[in-house]
């Protein structure tokens, strides 16, 4: 009965709705100049659009990786274009994904071990055979006041994104089967 009330509440208050945010793409190589190239060109190949270098934020002397080191490169993707991609993943990894993959505040992470593994795509002897991490990241209308330089608030617990929302969303636009 409270979970009837719950959808019903949700499907009346436009705040309760959740879209996805930004899906960002992203390869971290380490101290490796010839991936970081490979990475880059792969991010461009994958999304159409610009990667942008991620530099590490601490040291670790076993990998030879000191602050500010160039060490990956991201793509963030928002709006149709994080749609598309989505689905494209989600497509290539028969619409599973494991709910150990989401987080608490119901954003998810997939891996990809190869890029071949999506459809549509050929092997590139530059690139070799390379993985990457897609992030999903989930938002409801109004989390932009944590953000916005003016009268920045915090988010209540009521308004954050649960994974059990997250769930319900995947299942009902993309057909995924979480397990």
């Amino acid at each position: 009965m409270a979970q009837k009330v719950t959808q019903d509440i949700k499907a009346i208050n436009p705040m309760k709705q959740i879209a996805i945010d930004k899906v960002t793409v992203n390869m971290c190589v380490g101290n490796d100049k010839n991936g970081m190239i490979k990475a880059e060109k792969l991010l461009s190949l994958l999304t159409k659009k610009t990667p942008v270098k991620c530099n590490a934020k601490k040291r670790l002397n076993t990998w030879q990786i000191r602050p500010g080191l160039a060490i990956g490169y991201k793509v963030t993707l928002r709006g149709e274009d994080a749609h598309e991609f989505l689905q494209w993943v989600l497509k290539s990894k028969k619409n599973i994904v494991s709910k150990k993959a989401l987080d608490t505040y119901g954003n998810f992470s997939v891996g990809v071990h190869e890029y071949l593994d999506l459809s549509g795509m050929k092997y590139d002897a530059d690139i070799g055979i390379i993985g990457f991490e897609v992030m999903t990241t989930f938002k409801r209308p109004g989390f932009r006041v944590k953000v916005r330089n003016t009268l920045k608030a915090r988010i209540p617990q009521r308004h954050k994104v649960s994974p059990e929302e997250v769930i319900e969303f995947m299942k009902e636009k993309f057909g995924v089967n979480v397990q």
